[in-house]
């Protein structure tokens, strides 16, 4: 049987883009119930400005509360040096680092060209290396950009490329505004698998258009085995007008269970989470499966 990893980005990547606050307590709670659900890599927040992303301005809290040493992995955010000091203090084993594969997108996001921002990078994975860290890369806007219009393949392929040569261990291809069909998602996965081997690469997918478990689906088909995914569907990118929240867990996990895929979680205590994430905002699970079996909840 076929194993898939599923890396959770709801208590990170989903709430810093919400609008609403969800305090320290309900957050904790959230990362409790995936894990209780069986996933064993969960974005557990991020070191950045408390200014700019107020939502993530609890996160040492978080960490220092949390079993780090055990079998959960909970990596985080870190954009810089000043986050990585912090993340050594919380004492994390995983640090994720982003770049993007669109000039404008990286100038409206970091104020930064996409060189710049790698190289911003050095540092932070020299400290990495020394500390014993592992680093995940993401590269965002891997198949359109909100600013620019279509990003080419070979660029993409570029910047992951760089990333992994970097001393990054996996490289997560972010369809950041949800615009990506089967066909141009694998035309990306192509080229870049080209320069980076498909098995340290992971796919990130929105689903602004409804097309996000196509795109994982034929991803799949082409040899992807780790999917980002964030429960209820939370998130979002602040960036790129319209579009809607990263995938639904609980919509990944029901395509791998029809494929007979393993990926060591529990589907009704998921969906329960994902009632549960939805319910911290005050809304429904935007996923059609948590829908489908509100019965559970």
């Amino acid at each position: 049987m076929p194993t898939v990893k599923i890396v959770e980005v709801g208590p990170r990547d989903g709430l810093q883009n919400e609008k609403q606050q969800v305090d320290t307590a309900s957050k904790l709670e959230l990362i409790r119930r995936l894990a209780a659900s069986g996933l064993t890599t969960i974005e557990a927040g991020a070191f950045v400005s408390p200014k700019w992303v107020p939502q993530m301005a609890d996160s040492l809290h978080i960490l220092q509360a949390l079993e780090l040493s055990g079998s959960v992995n909970y990596p985080v955010l870190v954009p810089n040096d000043k986050g990585m000091e912090q993340a050594l203090a919380a004492g994390v084993r995983e640090i994720a680092v982003f770049g993007a594969a669109s000039e404008g997108f990286s100038q409206k996001n970091i104020n930064a060209s996409i060189a710049e921002s790698l190289a911003r990078f050095d540092s932070v994975m020299a400290t990495a290396r020394r500390e014993g860290i592992r680093v995940r890369g993401y590269v965002s806007c891997v198949v359109d950009c909100p600013y620019e219009g279509p990003i080419a393949p070979a660029k993409v392929a570029e910047v992951a490329a760089r990333l992994l040569d970097m001393g990054c261990y996996e490289i997560s291809l972010g369809d950041t505004i949800g615009t990506a069909t089967p066909n141009r998602a694998l035309d990306m996965l192509e080229a870049v698998s080209k320069l980076v081997p498909i098995a340290q690469l992971a796919g990130h997918f929105h689903d602004t258009y409804g097309m996000a478990i196509s795109n994982i689906h034929a991803c799949f088909q082409a040899g992807i085995r780790t999917f980002d995914s964030s429960i209820a569907g939370l998130g979002g990118c602040p960036y790129a007008r319209g579009a809607s929240g990263n995938v639904a867990t609980e919509d990944v996990v029901y395509l791998m269970h029809g494929l007979g895929v393993d990926c060591g979680i529990d589907l009704p205590s998921l969906v329960q989470t994902a009632w549960f994430a939805a319910g911290l905002l005050g809304r429904a699970p935007t996923s059609k499966v948590a829908q489908a079996m509100a019965t559970v909840h």
